[in-house]
């Protein structure tokens, strides 16, 4: 599937700091980087715009084929597009990652979105963020990365970047709706939120951000990925 295209993938619950991560690392490997967290969110919100029921796995698989969506550059995490309009800031919403949860426990929409998600290994190199980028849609990948951190510190998190967004936050619901999430991403039958079993795992609970994103980029030179990048 993957031939010599060298990728990375980086999994884990959301708050991890897996996107950040991710970016920072694609940025400085100069690859393109996969946000599968915003396919789901994309996926979610064209299902509610479509008026599908979000419990008809069908039907919402039916509006992801239908879904036009655009990306700005390699990165999900500057402008998106679904059907000419633009839903960034939508995207980045909580209502959004709640859609997604509920609908990615559906085999037929997971079956819709991958064949998009493989079509973003290309040359030079790929890095893919996700919940089971590694598990699943690149299970051959040369390197796997699964971050992790406690519930509290991940809605800690959570609710400094949406004050910081001008948006209202309150700590306790945020806990409840990242437990609640945690509890659906790894206790669903299909594709379910765990670490691969060749994962490299790290607790970023206690990291900051450019410590994490430092000691995953040794774990990619130690690979061997960059000599077969260049």
């Amino acid at each position: 599937m993957s031939g010599a295209i060298p990728h990375c993938t980086i999994d884990g619950p959301s708050g991890v700091g897996k996107g950040t991560a991710a970016k920072w690392l694609a940025t400085r490997l100069g690859w393109h980087l996969l946000d599968s967290g915003a396919m789901y969110r994309v996926a979610g919100i064209a299902a509610e715009q479509a008026g599908v029921a979000l419990e008809d796995p069908e039907a919402v698989a039916a509006v992801v084929h239908e879904m036009q969506v655009r990306f700005d550059g390699d990165s999900a995490s500057d402008r998106i597009a679904l059907n000419g309009q633009d839903i960034t800031a939508a995207v980045r919403e909580e209502g959004a990652g709640m859609l997604a949860s509920r609908i990615a426990v559906f085999p037929e929409v997971r079956d819709a979105l991958l064949d998009a998600q493989r079509a973003f290994l290309q040359r030079p190199g790929l890095v893919a963020d996700g919940r089971d980028m590694g598990s699943v849609v690149f299970p051959d990948a040369p390197l796997k990365i699964f971050l992790d951190a406690s519930a509290e510190e991940r809605a800690r998190r959570r609710c400094q970047q949406l004050r910081q967004a001008g948006m209202p936050a309150i700590l306790a619901d945020v806990l409840t709706d990242i437990r609640a999430r945690d509890a659906r991403d790894r206790g669903r039958k299909v594709a379910p939120l765990k670490a691969a079993k060749d994962a490299v795992v790290i607790d970023t609970t206690e990291l900051p951000i450019d410590a994490v994103c430092e000691r995953i980029f040794s774990h990619v030179q130690d690979s061997g990925l960059t000599a077969v990048a260049s």
